[in-house]
């Protein structure tokens, strides 16, 4: 136990003492926050120009109902002919022009519009003159059937459904993309935690060997007290400068946002139409359903899976060091660490928002090399404690499974030189 703590001490402060960690770890919030307001600031000037386009309307159906927006000025040239509109468009460097012929029949006026320019134009530029030329075209093809369009616009009920579960507590429709944010924030810092330091614990076993260090240690030390110590101590090294990065880079934000006027999330002009309409609605049960959130659970399954996610893959990464000469030579084994991680991403996204209790979400939090990231993933929406339970259980059976086959490995592998290992030669270092 004495040796496991010297060793875990002398990781962590070689570690934090090294330079170069001490520079990432005040210079990385610096260019987080400076490019997270370079995007925000270019993304602000992008909303902020508007469109121009032509509008040629031979028909005279459209005469006044293309009205500009904060994003679009529409220039009528109805009075010119096709060639000419697109000669004022290109010398002026309009986005371009809308042309509608002259037709009776609706259905052939609709297949017969075209847009010119130089570029095509937008998703949502396409997506709001196809609103209004849909809008107003079937309005036509209703009047020309001897509809009454006053009768079917008073006729028109807004429905708006309330949600409630079976407890009588009342959510908003944006829950489920609320409860995906948490838990998919959460399930991707896990990810990249892993990933990170998971590999400063590979770099630290090839460094040692590499310099022979390792042959000095192991004669005083077990291996896999050697191995224990390393992880521990690099994962307290991770998590002091992961805290730095978050003290720092809220105050950095902060700061940056107060000096620059640039608002700390700057949403494009639809979706701030949205926010605002929602803003007027269902924001006070949006500001509940945040509330409601499990985030004692939240935070209790985050450093649970966190500590047995990190162990489970450090133990492989550490193993891994061990079994090769250089980092060049971990190239032929990262590709089956990194496909799970991914995999759980993956699942999380496309599987858990769909349907967070379905068969697909519930196996693969249940699988321990995913578990950690898919389950976070789901506990927002609810779980049940058994499922949590079985979950935790099969991750610390499997953590302990592969620390001791990774202490196997470490053991034979850091003191073998000069030949790459086959996965055909790890296994028999395993019965060693």
């Amino acid at each position: 136990m004495r040796n496991l703590k010297l060793i875990i001490h002398r990781e962590y402060m070689a570690r934090v003492r090294n330079k170069t960690f001490i520079v990432m770890t005040f210079l990385s919030p610096l260019i987080l926050v400076g490019m997270f307001f370079l995007i925000a600031y270019l993304s602000m000037l992008n909303n902020g120009e508007q469109k121009i386009i032509g509008i040629n309307d031979q028909s005279g159906v459209f005469s006044g109902e293309f009205e500009d927006t904060e994003d679009i000025q529409y220039l009528d040239l109805s009075t010119v002919s096709l060639d000419e509109a697109k000669r004022i468009v290109e010398l002026e460097g309009y986005q371009g022009v809308l042309y509608i012929p002259d037709m009776e029949n609706n259905v052939e006026l609709a297949e017969s519009i075209e847009f010119f320019g130089k570029e095509s134009p937008g998703f949502g530029t396409l997506q709001q003159m196809e609103r209004i030329i849909t809008e107003k075209l079937t309005t036509r093809e209703l009047i020309a059937r001897g509809v009454d369009i006053s009768q079917i616009q008073s006729a028109e009920t807004k429905v708006n459904i309330q949600i409630e579960n079976f407890q009588g507590q009342r959510t908003s429709r944006m829950s489920g993309y609320i409860k995906m944010i948490f838990g998919g924030a959460a399930g991707y810092l896990l990810m990249m935690f892993i990933i990170i330091y998971g590999n400063m614990v590979m770099r630290s076993v090839i460094e040692e060997k590499t310099n022979r260090i390792i042959e000095i240690i192991v004669s005083s030390v077990k291996p896999i007290t050697l191995m224990l110590g390393k992880i521990l101590g690099t994962s307290l090294a991770g998590i002091t400068q992961f805290a730095i990065w978050v003290i720092l880079g809220s105050v950095l934000l902060f700061i940056a946002s107060a000096m620059t006027g640039v608002p700390m999330v700057a949403p494009p002009s639809e979706a701030q139409q949205g926010f605002d309409q929602l803003a007027n609605s269902d924001m006070q049960q949006l500001l509940t359903d945040v509330a409601n959130l499990p985030m004692l659970s939240l935070v209790i399954s985050f450093l649970v899976y966190f500590i047995g996610g990190y162990f489970l893959y450090s133990a492989i990464y550490a193993a891994i060091g061990a079994a090769v000469d250089s980092e060049t030579d971990t190239q032929q084994f990262m590709f089956p660490i990194i496909l799970p991680l991914m995999l759980g991403i993956y699942v999380g996204f496309f599987s858990v928002i769909e349907n967070p209790h379905g068969t697909v979400s519930t196996v693969f939090s249940m699988i321990p090399l995913t578990s950690p990231i898919v389950m976070l993933m789901r506990i927002p929406f609810g779980v049940p404690w058994w499922e949590l339970g079985i979950s935790v259980l099969l991750l610390i059976v499997t953590n302990i499974a592969i620390l001791w086959l990774a202490a196997k490995i470490y053991r034979v592998g850091i003191l073998m030189y000069g030949k790459k290992p086959t996965y055909k030669e790890l296994y028999k270092w395993l019965k060693y």
